[in-house]
């Protein structure tokens, strides 16, 4: 399953996703994993939450990005929550390409090991594919 969290930059997206994962790992049993462009929210995640800064890896494209995916799953078999801040910049899409191919890469991976997603990303509802509106959780 797919959840995003969308708005302009500048909004407040970041702290929404802080707050929501905080939040769902006091509940849960499976293991967190939170993947940012940096580690500056290392201390405001609780200690249950796995912080990867994706930009310390050599990912040159979305499809490397994928890879890392499934590679973050293989290795994690209790994984149930994956928060993605700054999709666009972690996930290596240039501006203008199109994100429908990786959301639905991500769709399908979620499904098939059963690790629900939950993605920062500043778009507008308008700017968001129509097909991935109804997933939408926090519209700043």
């Amino acid at each position: 399953m797919i959840q995003f969290i969308i708005g302009e930059k500048g909004k407040g997206k970041t702290k929404v996703l802080l707050e929501k994962a905080n939040h769902e790992v006091k509940e849960a049993n499976g293991n967190f994993v939170y993947l940012d462009k940096n580690t500056q929210h290392m201390f405001e995640l609780h200690n249950r939450v796995r912080l990867i800064d994706v930009t310390t890896y050599p990912l040159t494209d979305s499809d490397e990005f994928i890879g890392f995916l499934c590679g973050i799953i293989s290795q994690d078999h209790d994984l149930e929550n994956v928060y993605l801040d700054n999709f666009m910049k972690i996930a290596r899409i240039a501006e203008g390409e199109d994100v429908i191919p990786v959301l639905k890469q991500i769709e399908a991976i979620g499904r098939q090991f059963s690790v629900n997603f939950i993605i920062s990303i500043s778009l507008t509802k308008e700017d968001l594919p129509e097909e991935f509106r109804d997933m939408i959780i926090a519209e700043l």
